[in-house]
């Protein structure tokens, strides 16, 4: 199995982790903001001291690192930053399965930003396992209990938070793929690592200003919920890792597309931990999903 599928299937994993996590934060003490720096800033211990040990283990010094790293590595980290509030958001007028799916138009917009930033041509098997994809969120944009509501109604706070948060999470796919590759090394791993540990600190430069000036009393509350706080930021890094790992071998878009493996995980989350209920529809739009990713490996 490529390396890149491996890295992408584990980041799915811990990602999932990690927003259960989060959101049991953010339904208690912690802001939307709020736990989205916990997840940043709980995650940057581990991210330095893995890339310290990584470093003494193998030898060598530390990589060069191109000057356009820099600016891609802060879209990305704020992109990332705006969809993690807003998928936290989410979390609020959704059941966690399908606030986790909604988020997956990522996908195609990652697809069509790669094409743009990047230049990343996606083949047409590709754009095929993206469309059943698409079709599957689709299906799953129908707010429950309420028989008018559909994907056509845009108006939908649920649909523009799901729109918008895939947005920033497709920019921020691809900053990350053009920071890993501005790191000069050979080593996927050492890359990654490089990557996700100075866009982690970029984040926190970031959002503590912000939450000192709109939320000061949120800062408190990040280090009073460092008991659950501390396990999501180890999640953090672990699924952070993989999906930057995987940035390094293979375009944001067909990691993305790959990654919505998630829904399966968030599925058995949502039912065994939350135990929420879903519907048949849902489940429709699962299975599209997963239909997706089949195609997507087998075409890749």
């Amino acid at each position: 199995m490529e390396l890149w599928i491996t890295a992408t299937i584990a980041a799915a994993f811990f990602q999932t982790l990690r927003f259960m996590l989060q959101k049991v934060l953010a339904t208690g003490t912690l802001s939307a903001t709020g736990s989205t720096l916990a997840r940043f800033a709980y995650a940057q211990p581990f991210a330095w001291v893995v890339l310290a040990g990584y470093l003494a283990l193998r030898g060598g010094g530390f990589p060069a690192i191109d000057p356009v790293f820099w600016l891609w590595g802060l879209a990305g980290g704020v992109g990332q930053i705006l969809a993690t509030v807003m998928v936290v958001m989410m979390f609020r007028t959704r059941n966690f399965a399908v606030g986790i799916t909604l988020k997956k138009t990522e996908v195609i917009q990652t697809a069509l930003l790669g094409l743009v930033l990047l230049g990343e041509v996606i083949s047409v098997g590709g754009w095929l396992a993206i469309g059943i994809g698409l079709a599957g969120v689709l299906l799953l944009s129908k707010t429950p209990g309420d028989a008018r509501a559909s994907w056509r109604d845009l108006g939908s706070r649920v649909i523009l938070l799901g729109l918008a948060s895939g947005f920033f999470f497709a920019v921020s796919g691809v900053g990350y793929r053009a920071a890993t590759l501005a790191v000069d090394s050979a080593d996927p791993f050492l890359r990654a690592l490089v990557a996700l540990s100075f866009v982690n600190l970029m984040q926190c430069t970031v959002l503590l200003p912000w939450l000192r000036w709109r939320e000061p009393g949120q800062i408190a509350a990040v280090w009073g919920a460092r008991k659950v706080a501390v396990w999501m930021g180890l999640a953090s890094m672990a699924g952070s890792l993989g999906w930057f790992t995987a940035f390094t071998q293979q375009t944001a878009a067909y990691v993305f597309a790959l990654g919505q493996v998630e829904l399966i995980f968030s599925l058995a989350a949502s039912v065994l931990f939350f135990r929420e209920r879903v519907t048949v529809r849902e489940l429709g739009g699962i299975a599209l999903l997963t239909a997706s990713i089949l195609v997507l490996v087998l075409v890749v």
